[in-house]
């Protein structure tokens, strides 16, 4: 174990912990705080998650390129303390502009850290062991995702339902993210000798690569966004408390799943383990879109948990492989940043077709997601056993 559980995956897996605590005791709290205390109408949840998600795309796609000429443990220390910095915005807003702001630093932040932080990660590890890096990490990340969620829950009730003072109790896990930053290490790099354009190393970046990115950066089209599975729930007839425990529940699945799942993906190859993913993302939402029954919906969350967790971390370490040590922050910035885009562009056509219950864009995504599971699982097959590949892997 000590050959891949370095300093650097421990420091920055508890980093992400904190982080994440931290962010998602506010997730489920936000949309009532605006709506039911400031008074903003439901659209402007809408566009100000829109706007925050927008901005950390945009900035992911310009931290892989910073992350690879300049020293990368500043920009993980300055992203989490841009995230850190929008969380006391949003507490200290009275109004939803506030919020609109706050939010928008806090994503700035979370695109400026994420490259930088995942080429730290694997820095002087094996390409063998990747896989466990990469799910170690999601899961100590998705664990912060289970605790935040049930510690608001606690709050809210034990502050008689008052949501403002919550919102500062955010900042303290925020605060302590960034002050463990500085426990990483980073080899000094050798001085560049000339300064090229920010983006010119990411021509650099082997055909390969792109090849991958596109076929991933094209599912995340049919992958749209969580709040929305949860809004179906909702429709289902689950309550409020039902909805939050329920997204607790699917982030407690992929935390579990996700260390498991970058072993075996380093021991069978990622492709496989992705197109397995993939067969419960189509599983997942396919259920959904079909069932009105709270029990199998219930089910159907923990196969979408088991989704995120094969595919979140095995990607990004799919994606390391395909490039060298001096190019994987801006491998990871591109590829992030556009699969947020894909996103985005998910969620507009999903809300758009959303309709009464949101079946038909469930299905839509559910079977093309089959598809895509197919041509992967069969990628797999042919190259674990002597077979041409799929041209695109």
């Amino acid at each position: 174990m000590g050959t891949w559980l370095t300093r650097n995956v421990r420091v920055l897996s508890a980093v992400s912990f904190l982080q994440d605590t931290a962010s998602e005791l506010l997730y489920p709290l936000l949309p009532i705080y605006l709506t039911a205390v400031l008074g903003a109408p439901p659209a402007v949840v809408g566009a100000i998650e829109g706007a925050a998600e927008g901005a950390a795309s945009l900035t992911k796609l310009a931290s892989g390129p910073l992350g690879d000429r300049f020293a990368r443990r500043p920009l993980i220390a300055t992203g989490y303390g841009m995230a850190a910095l929008g969380k006391v915005i949003v507490a200290a807003a009275g109004a939803w502009q506030g919020v609109l702001a706050g939010r928008v630093v806090d994503r700035l932040g979370k695109g400026l850290r994420g490259a930088p932080r995942d080429a730290l990660l694997v820095a002087d590890i094996d390409e063998r062991h990747r896989g466990r890096v990469f799910g170690f990490h999601r899961a100590m990340d998705t664990f912060g995702a289970v605790v935040g969620p049930l510690l608001g829950l606690a709050g809210y009730e034990l502050l008689d339902h008052r949501i403002a003072p919550l919102l500062w109790v955010a900042v303290v896990p925020a605060v302590l993210s960034v002050a463990l930053v500085f426990l990483s290490k980073e080899r000094r790099r050798p001085a560049p000798t000339t300064r090229p354009p920010l983006f010119a190393r990411v021509k650099d970046l082997p055909r390969r690569y792109w090849r991958t990115t596109g076929i991933l950066v094209a599912f995340g089209i049919i992958n749209f966004p969580d709040a929305l599975l949860l809004l179906r729930l909702n429709e289902i007839g689950f309550s409020v408390v039902e909805v939050i425990l329920a997204y607790v529940g699917y982030n407690a699945v992929y935390a579990l799943s996700s260390y498991p799942a970058g072993l075996l993906a380093d021991r069978i190859g990622r492709v496989p383990v992705f197109g397995i993913g993939l067969m419960f993302f189509a599983i997942g939402y396919t259920g959904l879109g079909l069932t009105t029954d709270p029990l199998a919906a219930w089910l159907l969350i923990g196969a979408y948990g088991l989704f995120t967790g094969c595919t979140d971390g095995v990607g990004k370490a799919w994606i390391s492989t395909l490039v060298g040590a001096d190019l994987q922050a801006s491998a990871q910035g591109v590829f992030q940043g556009a699969s947020g885009f894909a996103i985005l562009i998910a969620g507009v056509w999903a809300g758009l077709a959303w309709g009464k219950d949101g079946t038909v864009p469930l299905l839509i995504s559910g079977s093309v997601g089959a598809v895509f599971a197919i041509a992967m699982l069969t990628a797999g097959y042919l190259r674990r056993n002597g077979g041409a590949p799929a041209p695109a892997i």
